[in-house]
């Protein structure tokens, strides 16, 4: 038999379908392996996401948690001289609160928390958080003139801006600009 388009005997092209059957099914299960790689490498990474999402919400959890035990005993102090003061005069409890606010300090300085000094010091919307004006003949204007609560540095960054008084320049008639 002879086909126009096929030069050689029928038999040939039967062995290249044959082997261009198994070369399709070599590549199949190749795809099908490679899929399936691609499944489980899907599949990995998504649990290592989740895996990662678990511990670090755990880690935040527990990230104070030294901090925390290092504190306790600033407590346990405190809760001694409140004791103490009911039973002792007012001098030891002055002087236990003393103790314990040096204790509370040096706690937080190990964790690089610092209180800085504001009074005196030109206002910084930084470092100062203004809760009054008060006119001043004696300090320059727009500096600190008191300080109602301490700011405080976490490693060198504001951690609490300091609550303070802020003097400012009183005008000839004596009224203050806070009163204009």
């Amino acid at each position: 038999m002879s086909d126009p388009y096929f030069d050689g005997p029928v038999t040939e092209g039967a062995e290249e379908i044959q082997r261009l059957r198994e070369a399709l099914e070599t590549k199949t299960r190749e795809v099908d392996a490679q899929q399936d790689r691609y499944l489980r490498t899907v599949a990995e990474f998504d649990n290592v996401r989740k895996r990662s999402a678990r511990e670090r919400e755990e880690y935040t959890r527990y990230a104070n948690e030294s901090l925390l035990r290092d504190i306790l005993p600033v407590l346990d102090n405190l809760d001694r001289a409140m004791q103490a003061a009911r039973s002792e005069p007012a001098t030891s409890l002055t002087t236990g609160v003393e103790l314990i606010q040096r204790e509370l300090l040096r706690v937080l300085e190990k964790y690089g928390v610092t209180p800085f000094s504001s009074v005196g010091q030109p206002f910084d919307p930084e470092r100062h958080e203004a809760i009054a004006r008060v006119p001043s003949a004696d300090l320059p204007d727009m500096s600190v003139a008191a300080e109602t609560a301490r700011g405080y540095l976490l490693h060198g960054r504001v951690l609490r801006p300091a609550m303070v008084t802020v003097a400012v320049a009183a005008d000839s008639s004596g009224a203050s600009p806070v009163d204009a």
